[in-house]
């Protein structure tokens, strides 16, 4: 079991790596990452919003996407890795902040968000709980997190953790855990986001939507 300083530290040396092909057709296993864009886009179309963070934003991909459908609104994105920033920055998207910092302790004011978005991240948190207390934090009254990542039926989610997920730290991946859908609702309960959608998708894809 690494502690929370080396998980860190392997996600930011794996994707200091990443962050020259992130983008690029020979992204490798990020590539999957394309999929949730529609889906949060779609959610994110559901209710107005001015003020977005994207959580784990690495080279700005979905910021890129809500910036070209709508450059009026005001979006921010935080990625622990300074490559992931520099290249998000280098796109030129006018009015747009990247800020280096630590998704679980997010370096925002209170109430400075009507949306906060997590897409393929956070599977790298090692202190889920202190990530929904930041969010909750953060976002206004009525704001939403909408957040994708990895889960799975609780057997194949053991294996994951289990196996997967040391066998990817050993070849340099900072991925620390998969969650259940009830583990998820227990983050969200106690920190005070009313869930109002949580689901398990194709490809062991966790959907959800929670409201402050």
């Amino acid at each position: 079991m690494k502690t929370e300083k080396q998980y860190k530290e392997l996600t930011i040396k794996e994707f200091t790596k990443a962050a020259d092909i992130y983008e690029s057709g020979s992204a490798g296993i990020y590539e999957m990452c394309k999929d949730d864009y529609p889906y949060i886009s779609g959610e994110l179309g559901k209710e107005n919003y001015t003020d977005l963070l994207d959580c784990g934003c690495g080279t700005g991909p979905m910021i890129s996407l809500l910036f070209k459908e709508d450059p009026t609104k005001h979006y921010t994105g935080i990625d622990i890795t300074p490559k992931m920033i520099e290249a998000a920055s280098a796109k030129g998207l006018k009015g747009v902040r990247w800020i280096v910092g630590d998704c679980e302790n997010l370096p925002f004011e209170d109430n400075s968000f009507d949306a906060v978005i997590c897409s393929n991240s956070f599977h790298h948190y090692p202190n889920p709980q202190k990530f929904f207390d930041s969010v909750k934090r953060v976002l206004r009254p009525n704001g939403r997190l909408i957040l994708q990542d990895y889960t799975a039926p609780a057997p194949v989610l053991w294996l994951m953790n289990h196996t997967e997920m040391p066998l990817a730290n050993l070849m340099g991946h900072g991925d620390v855990a998969a969650y259940s859908l009830k583990k998820v609702a227990e983050f969200c309960e106690k920190s005070e986001l009313k869930v109002e959608k949580l689901e398990r998708a194709k490809k062991f894809r966790l959907h959800l939507v929670a409201r402050k």
